[in-house]
């Protein structure tokens, strides 16, 4: 192994709802994020392991403590468990990331949501230091940014679980009036759309996580592509409802503060450049595959004049790769030593 080798530049995204990271080996995986511990000795038998992680986690819940440690894309205040978990998710990402393999040295570059880049940076490198000899925190619109070489007049829309992320880039690092936060996201219109059957449909049987999966297969805004029939039990015989308007009436709940945004942070461009940004709007992250979203944001931004939407091609691993990218290109007086 020569020395470049044995350097290891990994890129990590930290998300809500799901985390990914992309290693310069060529390895990369995804899991969702969720950290699991045996509620007792029986459990930790019948499980055979001390910590789960992801989909195993969700699947054995009912004997877990289970965590999902980022709320509203923030490290919940005051949490050691939640703390903890963050910790377990780095070190199991970095640990399958390094295979079997031996490095002298892992760099790592580690995109959160922006809120949670300000509120917890320090906090994240600290629960990092331990699997990495140099650390870099930086927001998921910026590394998704850095991947797609979007780095001047261009705007990043990350649309996560907990948060909806904006980023506007002017060519250099992007500044904290550069970003916004939003909190109608992904889990936003999951809380909606439970509410919204539960009142529709008060005699059947469902849960939140249940409601999640039917979004993610069947969101979309403006007119239905077809009607969105989900089974669900009734006194335990599975039963179809249809659930269209409802869907679309949560998805669509997210459209007023995006669209605020977008125009807040453009008119706050230079003004010879405006133009520029709104031909290069980028969506990433899972809420950019809601169905009938790009042309809805078109269609708006056009009454400003010529503009351009277009869905980033990976949303799962666009934040991993771009936190890679810059890791690779990452000047040493940039990291973040232990």
């Amino acid at each position: 192994m020569t020395e470049k080798q044995e350097i290891l530049n990994v890129g990590i995204d930290l998300g809500t709802s799901r985390s990914a990271i992309a290693a310069s080996n060529g390895r990369r995986n995804w899991l969702e994020s969720f950290v699991g511990w045996p509620k007792d000795f029986v459990a930790r038998k019948v499980l055979g392991k001390p910590v789960l992680f992801g989909e195993e986690a969700l699947e054995n819940r009912l004997a877990l403590d289970i965590y999902r440690p980022l709320e509203r894309g923030v490290l919940k205040e005051g949490s050691e468990r939640s703390a903890a978990a963050v910790r377990e998710l780095i070190r199991h990402l970095i640990e399958t990331a390094k295979g079997e393999n031996g490095y002298t040295q892992t760099r790592a570059i580690v995109g959160v949501p922006a809120e949670s880049f300000k509120v917890n940076k320090l906090a994240i490198i600290n629960l990092v230091a331990d699997f990495a000899d140099t650390i870099m925190v930086v927001s998921e619109p910026f590394s998704v940014a850095y991947g797609l070489n979007a780095l001047t007049n261009a705007m990043v829309i990350d649309i996560g679980a907990g948060t909806m992320d904006f980023c506007i880039m002017r060519g250099t690092m992007p500044a904290e009036e550069d970003q916004r936060t939003i909190l109608t996201a992904g889990d936003y219109i999951d809380t909606l759309l439970e509410t919204m059957l539960r009142e529709r449909y008060p005699h059947a049987d469902f849960t939140l996580n249940m409601v999640r999966r039917f979004k993610e297969q069947y969101s979309f805004v403006g007119e239905p592509p077809e009607p969105v029939i989900v089974e669900l039990p009734v006194t335990g015989k599975p039963t179809r409802h249809d659930i269209t308007q409802e869907m679309r009436r949560a998805c669509e709940s997210i459209l007023p503060g995006m669209v605020e945004t977008i125009l807040e942070l453009i008119a706050g461009f230079d003004p010879e450049f405006q133009k520029k940004v709104r031909n290069n709007v980028i969506l990433a992250g899972g809420g950019s595959q809601i169905r009938g979203l790009r042309a809805y944001l078109e269609g708006v931004l056009r009454e400003y004049g010529p503009c351009q939407v277009q869905v980033a091609a990976d949303p799962l691993f666009g934040g991993a790769d771009g936190a890679l990218a810059m890791a690779v290109d990452m000047p040493d007086e940039y990291w973040e030593k232990k």
